[in-house]
């Protein structure tokens, strides 16, 4: 399959996008086995980004009743127009899920919350998990491939290095959970790093989000973000970066939060983080 993926876009005059970060996954029976993890059935309507050369679309075309089909690369959406290689219920549309309209793709699901597959060029991955937890509300789940390290950051727990501003974000509305580790001779051109496949479960909201109860999801952005942004610095000093109070106020609500201001955003638990965000939202009141 890497061969005859290399022979057909020298046929179509294309080439992997540096640009676009592209690492087209080639090898079907890892495509299948990502299929067998989402277990489709007729019924559903699935939302795939990034179709690339097919090897995903064509198993979850078979599992799935329809495939929404992103991609960014209008050459890509050419090669398979052309070919006709790709089973009638998948429906292409050259877009950048970036600039997607969640409104628009859940009408396209037949009114259903998106249930997401995704081979991502590494360059968007943060943006795009951005993205998600923004829209979360419109999804029920996404299986994404990512570069391991990054997969290993969502994951990551308190007091390590890897603990950072989308493990908390992304733990407010998700459940992570770890898929399967994908090396770098599954795809075309290989990339320099090894990849992981990971889901995330939005719906419904995992009980841990939702015991957090209600507080300003961008006032803690801004927070965790100041405060991640400057590691070395104690949290009082992090949050004072934001310019959201001053410092001897911060104090106070870092000392209520029953913390130390000496303490660093790499010890706070999502809870921590989410009391903090809220006795903060009642002194700029």
């Amino acid at each position: 399959m890497y061969q005859k993926s290399k022979t057909l876009l020298k046929e179509q005059g294309l080439a992997a996008s540096k640009k676009l970060g592209q690492n087209f996954l080639v090898h079907e029976h890892t495509a299948q086995r990502i299929v067998d993890f989402v277990e489709l059935s007729k019924e559903d309507t699935v939302l795939e980004i990034g179709v690339g050369l097919g090897a995903l679309t064509r198993p979850l075309a078979e599992a799935a009743g329809q495939v929404l089909g992103l991609e960014a690369d209008s050459g890509i959406i050419r090669l398979h127009e052309e070919q006709g290689d790709l089973p009638e219920n998948v429906h292409l549309m050259h877009q950048d899920v970036l600039k997607a309209d969640y409104d628009e793709l859940v009408q396209l699901s037949q009114g259903k919350k998106l249930k997401i597959i995704a081979n991502l060029p590494y360059s968007i991955s943060s943006p795009f998990l951005f993205q998600l937890i923004e829209q979360h509300e419109q999804i029920d789940f996404a299986v994404i491939m990512l570069q391991k390290e990054v997969a290993l950051r969502l994951l990551a727990q308190p007091g390590t290095k890897e603990y950072g501003v989308p493990t908390v974000m992304l733990g407010t509305v998700a459940t992570v959970k770890m898929l399967m580790h994908v090396g770098p001779e599954e795809f075309h051109p290989r990339p320099k790093v090894d990849s992981a496949v990971i889901r995330l479960s939005f719906d419904p909201l995992p009980e841990r989000a939702a015991a957090l109860g209600n507080f300003d999801r961008k006032l803690l952005k801004t927070i965790v973000s100041s405060t991640f942004g400057q590691r070395r610095k104690t949290l009082l000093n992090g949050l004072a970066s934001a310019g959201l109070l001053s410092k001897d106020v911060l104090r106070e609500c870092i000392n209520e939060a029953e913390l130390l201001p000496s303490v660093r955003a790499e010890q706070l638990t999502l809870e921590t983080f989410v009391r903090l965000a809220q006795i903060i939202k009642t002194r700029l009141a």
